[in-house]
């Protein structure tokens, strides 16, 4: 935050430096999450955001985004908040994307005035995709009798451990053909006219950050300190917001108990994490 004392030093004597706020978001996109993995919800970033977004002399926020996705609610609650604080606070956004900014870690670049991506970054893949296993076989095998009581014909709608309804999938297919509406829809009113014509870009398919450029997914190729200090000027000063942390590098708050039961989520979750990274290669 500005030094209240710089104020009282006349303005020829003061530092002539522009700061600029960089929240960092990183890792897959989903409800709760775990001190031990990084992940990205609404919930972990508002705070992040709100501070960033304080700085009265900032004339713009960075958003650096690495991520393979996850949720589309959080994707898009979070895509929001930057949109609402931006216009709240009239500060412009760039968005820098590393690594990955796929899927709803690029719908929330799409909140940046600006994206920025490295040549060899990966972007895109809009679209919605859903995974699971089939068990039916292995039970049999195993002589396992699967026993589901339900009120409500489709209260078991894809069970893993009964054989998949075609219904079921197709009730699937709609209800992914709406989120991805919604998703396509959020491109096109922040890209807009900047977007190739090319019948692949709403496929679900990703790009590197070059065909990126070329396809109008993103703005320029870089990276973020260049880019802000070509913007506003050499004595630019990023200033990284970042969550206070507590013993073992958990939040306030943290106990043993919750980084017990941290640990044991975090088992079960990283090959699903792991998965979504792989997609892309990483």
């Amino acid at each position: 935050m500005p030094n209240p004392i710089a104020k009282l030093i006349p303005k020829r004597f003061r530092r002539t430096e522009t700061v600029i706020p960089v929240v960092r978001l990183n890792g897959v996109i989903m409800s709760g999450g775990s001190p031990l993995r990084s992940s990205i919800n609404l919930a972990s970033v508002a705070p992040l955001l709100e501070k960033a977004f304080a700085h009265k002399d900032s004339p713009a926020v960075a958003i650096v985004v690495n991520s393979p996705g996850g949720s589309p609610v959080q994707s898009r609650l979070v895509f929001q908040r930057i949109r609402d604080l931006a216009e709240e606070k009239n500060k412009r956004v760039v968005v820098a994307c590393e690594d990955l900014a796929a899927s709803g870690g690029y719908m929330i670049a799409c909140a940046g005035d600006e994206i920025v991506a490295d040549p060899s970054s990966v972007v895109g893949s809009i679209g919605v995709v859903s995974g699971g296993f089939g068990f039916v076989d292995l039970i049999a095998k195993l002589g396992i009798e699967r026993r589901v009581h339900t009120a409500g014909q489709n209260k078991a709608t894809l069970d893993p451990f009964r054989p998949e309804r075609p219904e079921d999938v197709e009730h699937l297919k709609a209800l992914q053909l709406d989120v991805h509406r919604t998703f396509i829809e959020l491109v096109q009113s922040r890209r807009g006219p900047k977007l190739a014509d090319h019948p692949d870009i709403f496929s679900g398919l990703f790009w590197s950050g070059t065909r990126g450029l070329e396809l109008g997914l993103v703005d320029r190729l870089g990276d973020l300190r260049s880019v802000l200090r070509e913007t506003y000027g050499p004595k630019v000063k990023l200033a990284v917001i970042q969550q206070k942390r507590g013993l073992l590098g958990l939040g306030r708050g943290g106990a043993a108990a919750s980084f017990a039961d941290a640990a044991v989520e975090a088992v079960f979750t990283a090959a699903e994490e792991r998965a979504l990274w792989a997609r892309y290669g990483l």
